[in-house]
Protein backbone atom coordinates (compact mmCIF):
# COMPACT_ATOMS: atom_id res chain seq x y z
CA UNK A 1 0.00 0.00 0.00
CA UNK A 2 1.30 2.97 -1.29
CA UNK A 3 0.21 6.80 -1.95
CA UNK A 4 0.84 9.06 -5.01
CA UNK A 5 -0.03 12.49 -5.44
CA UNK A 6 -0.52 13.86 -9.17
CA UNK A 7 -0.69 17.72 -9.26
CA UNK A 8 -0.34 20.81 -11.69
CA UNK A 9 0.33 24.41 -11.25
CA UNK A 10 -2.87 26.29 -11.71
CA UNK A 11 -2.34 29.85 -13.61
CA UNK A 12 1.84 29.34 -13.80
CA UNK A 13 1.57 31.09 -17.19
CA UNK A 14 0.51 34.12 -16.21
CA UNK A 15 3.52 34.89 -14.01
CA UNK A 16 6.28 37.11 -15.36
CA UNK A 17 8.87 35.65 -13.57
CA UNK A 18 9.96 32.14 -14.33
CA UNK A 19 8.60 29.50 -12.16
CA UNK A 20 9.30 31.30 -8.41
CA UNK A 21 7.44 28.29 -6.89
CA UNK A 22 9.79 25.58 -8.69
CA UNK A 23 12.87 25.84 -6.28
CA UNK A 24 10.94 25.36 -3.03
CA UNK A 25 8.56 22.92 -4.45
CA UNK A 26 11.77 20.56 -5.46
CA UNK A 27 13.07 21.53 -2.21
CA UNK A 28 9.82 19.93 -0.60
CA UNK A 29 9.81 17.08 -2.96
CA UNK A 30 13.81 16.08 -2.00
CA UNK A 31 12.32 15.17 1.45
CA UNK A 32 10.19 12.19 0.49
CA UNK A 33 13.12 11.03 -1.89
CA UNK A 34 15.35 11.35 -5.31
CA UNK A 35 14.03 12.45 -8.62
CA UNK A 36 12.30 10.68 -10.60
CA UNK A 37 11.97 7.81 -9.01
CA UNK A 38 9.78 9.40 -6.15
CA UNK A 39 9.26 12.44 -7.91
CA UNK A 40 9.00 14.11 -11.19
CA UNK A 41 8.10 17.65 -12.60
CA UNK A 42 6.98 17.92 -15.86
CA UNK A 43 5.48 19.07 -19.03
CA UNK A 44 6.54 22.75 -17.01
CA UNK A 45 3.85 22.92 -14.28
CA UNK A 46 2.81 19.30 -13.83
CA UNK A 47 4.33 16.54 -10.99
CA UNK A 48 3.56 13.60 -9.32
CA UNK A 49 5.45 12.45 -6.27
CA UNK A 50 5.25 9.17 -3.98
CA UNK A 51 4.65 9.33 -0.32
CA UNK A 52 5.31 5.47 1.13
CA UNK A 53 3.08 5.87 4.05
CA UNK A 54 -0.35 6.80 2.78
CA UNK A 55 -1.07 8.10 6.31
CA UNK A 56 1.19 10.91 5.43
CA UNK A 57 -0.18 11.60 2.07
CA UNK A 58 -2.85 14.73 3.49
CA UNK A 59 -0.23 16.89 5.20
CA UNK A 60 2.02 16.47 2.13
CA UNK A 61 -0.38 17.62 0.01
CA UNK A 62 -1.45 20.57 2.73
CA UNK A 63 2.39 21.35 2.47
CA UNK A 64 2.44 21.69 -1.10
CA UNK A 65 -0.40 23.86 -1.44
CA UNK A 66 1.31 25.92 1.39
CA UNK A 67 4.30 26.22 -0.81
CA UNK A 68 2.94 27.26 -3.58
CA UNK A 69 0.23 29.78 -2.52
CA UNK A 70 3.55 31.73 -1.57
CA UNK A 71 3.47 32.84 -4.83
CA UNK A 72 1.19 35.50 -5.54
CA UNK A 73 -1.37 34.64 -8.20
CA UNK A 74 -1.10 30.74 -8.63
CA UNK A 75 -2.92 27.51 -6.94
CA UNK A 76 -2.38 24.24 -7.54
CA UNK A 77 -4.63 21.06 -8.19
CA UNK A 78 -3.95 17.73 -6.74
CA UNK A 79 -5.38 13.97 -7.39
CA UNK A 80 -4.19 11.52 -3.78
CA UNK A 81 -4.31 7.97 -4.67
CA UNK A 82 -3.71 5.47 -2.37
CA UNK A 83 -3.28 1.84 -2.75
CA UNK A 84 -1.23 -0.90 -4.67
CA UNK A 85 1.62 -0.92 -6.04
CA UNK A 86 2.29 -3.06 -8.98
CA UNK A 87 5.22 -1.81 -10.93
CA UNK A 88 7.82 0.18 -9.74
CA UNK A 89 10.00 1.82 -12.52
CA UNK A 90 12.99 3.97 -12.42
CA UNK A 91 10.94 6.62 -12.73
CA UNK A 92 7.67 7.68 -10.68
CA UNK A 93 5.70 8.47 -13.93
CA UNK A 94 6.31 4.85 -15.28
CA UNK A 95 5.61 3.10 -12.18
CA UNK A 96 2.19 1.48 -11.92
CA UNK A 97 -0.75 0.40 -9.99
CA UNK A 98 -4.01 0.89 -8.00
CA UNK A 99 -2.53 4.44 -6.37
CA UNK A 100 -1.29 5.99 -9.40
CA UNK A 101 -4.51 5.22 -10.97
CA UNK A 102 -6.13 6.67 -8.14
CA UNK A 103 -4.42 9.39 -8.56
CA UNK A 104 -4.60 10.26 -11.77
CA UNK A 105 -8.48 9.37 -12.25
CA UNK A 106 -8.93 12.00 -9.33
CA UNK A 107 -7.00 14.90 -10.92
CA UNK A 108 -8.63 14.54 -14.33
CA UNK A 109 -12.24 14.82 -12.48
CA UNK A 110 -11.24 17.46 -10.36
CA UNK A 111 -10.61 19.62 -13.66
CA UNK A 112 -14.50 19.22 -14.81
CA UNK A 113 -15.85 19.79 -10.90
CA UNK A 114 -13.27 22.96 -10.74
CA UNK A 115 -12.18 21.54 -7.26
CA UNK A 116 -8.80 21.52 -5.67
CA UNK A 117 -7.93 18.29 -3.86
CA UNK A 118 -9.64 15.20 -3.97
CA UNK A 119 -8.57 11.98 -2.12
CA UNK A 120 -8.99 7.88 -3.88
CA UNK A 121 -8.55 5.24 -1.85
CA UNK A 122 -9.88 1.50 -1.91
CA UNK A 123 -12.46 2.42 0.03
CA UNK A 124 -15.37 3.94 -1.51
CA UNK A 125 -17.37 5.24 2.09
CA UNK A 126 -13.79 6.40 3.52
CA UNK A 127 -13.46 8.33 -0.16
CA UNK A 128 -16.78 9.95 0.07
CA UNK A 129 -16.28 10.97 3.75
CA UNK A 130 -13.20 12.87 3.46
CA UNK A 131 -13.83 14.27 0.43
CA UNK A 132 -16.44 16.28 2.14
CA UNK A 133 -14.71 17.50 4.84
CA UNK A 134 -11.62 18.23 2.22
CA UNK A 135 -14.53 20.40 0.26
CA UNK A 136 -14.90 22.41 3.38
CA UNK A 137 -11.58 22.64 4.51
CA UNK A 138 -10.71 24.19 0.64
CA UNK A 139 -12.79 27.09 1.37
CA UNK A 140 -9.75 27.80 3.73
CA UNK A 141 -6.69 26.64 1.72
CA UNK A 142 -7.89 27.98 -1.63
CA UNK A 143 -8.42 31.71 0.22
CA UNK A 144 -4.72 32.15 1.78
CA UNK A 145 -3.26 34.53 1.31
CA UNK A 146 0.60 34.94 0.65
CA UNK A 147 1.07 35.80 4.32
CA UNK A 148 -1.30 32.70 5.35
CA UNK A 149 0.75 30.11 2.85
CA UNK A 150 4.01 31.36 4.36
CA UNK A 151 2.89 30.77 8.14
CA UNK A 152 1.65 26.75 6.96
CA UNK A 153 4.74 26.61 4.97
CA UNK A 154 7.13 26.48 8.27
CA UNK A 155 4.66 25.64 10.79
CA UNK A 156 4.31 22.00 8.65
CA UNK A 157 7.52 21.99 8.17
CA UNK A 158 8.65 22.70 12.09
CA UNK A 159 5.79 21.05 13.74
CA UNK A 160 7.18 21.73 17.33
CA UNK A 161 7.76 25.14 16.76
CA UNK A 162 6.03 27.97 18.96
CA UNK A 163 4.87 31.20 17.74
CA UNK A 164 8.22 33.31 19.24
CA UNK A 165 10.26 30.60 17.15
CA UNK A 166 7.72 30.60 14.01
CA UNK A 167 7.50 35.06 14.36
CA UNK A 168 11.26 35.06 14.21
CA UNK A 169 11.20 32.99 10.93
CA UNK A 170 8.69 35.24 9.27
CA UNK A 171 10.41 38.64 10.91
CA UNK A 172 7.10 39.15 12.31
CA UNK A 173 5.42 39.98 16.16
CA UNK A 174 4.41 37.29 17.65
CA UNK A 175 1.06 38.44 18.15
CA UNK A 176 0.87 38.37 14.12
CA UNK A 177 1.82 34.75 14.14
CA UNK A 178 -1.72 33.94 16.19
CA UNK A 179 -3.24 36.63 13.38
CA UNK A 180 -2.23 34.40 10.88
CA UNK A 181 -2.81 30.95 12.03
CA UNK A 182 -6.39 32.13 12.89
CA UNK A 183 -6.89 33.11 9.53
CA UNK A 184 -5.35 30.34 8.10
CA UNK A 185 -7.86 28.44 9.97
CA UNK A 186 -4.42 26.33 10.73
CA UNK A 187 -6.26 24.31 14.13
CA UNK A 188 -9.24 23.34 12.13
CA UNK A 189 -6.70 22.18 8.91
CA UNK A 190 -4.57 20.20 11.32
CA UNK A 191 -7.69 18.62 13.69
CA UNK A 192 -8.95 17.27 9.37
CA UNK A 193 -4.80 15.97 9.31
CA UNK A 194 -4.61 13.78 12.72
CA UNK A 195 -8.68 12.53 11.91
CA UNK A 196 -7.24 11.59 8.07
CA UNK A 197 -4.19 9.90 9.75
CA UNK A 198 -6.30 8.15 11.99
CA UNK A 199 -8.71 6.52 10.12
CA UNK A 200 -6.20 5.92 7.14
CA UNK A 201 -4.15 3.77 9.78
CA UNK A 202 -7.24 1.76 10.80
CA UNK A 203 -8.50 0.74 7.07
CA UNK A 204 -4.79 -0.19 6.18
CA UNK A 205 -4.66 -2.45 9.34
CA UNK A 206 -7.99 -3.78 8.88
Amino acid sequence: MTSVITGDIIHSRTLQNQDPWLIPLKKLFNEYGKTPKVWEIYRGDSFQVEVKDPADALLTAIRIKATVKCVKGIDVRMGIGIGGKDYEANRVSESNGEAFVHSGERLESMKKEKQNLSVKTPWPAFDEEINLHIRLALIAMDNWSQGAAELMTISLANRTLGQQEIAEKLGIAQSSVSERQTRAHHAEIMDLEAWYREKINKLIRQ
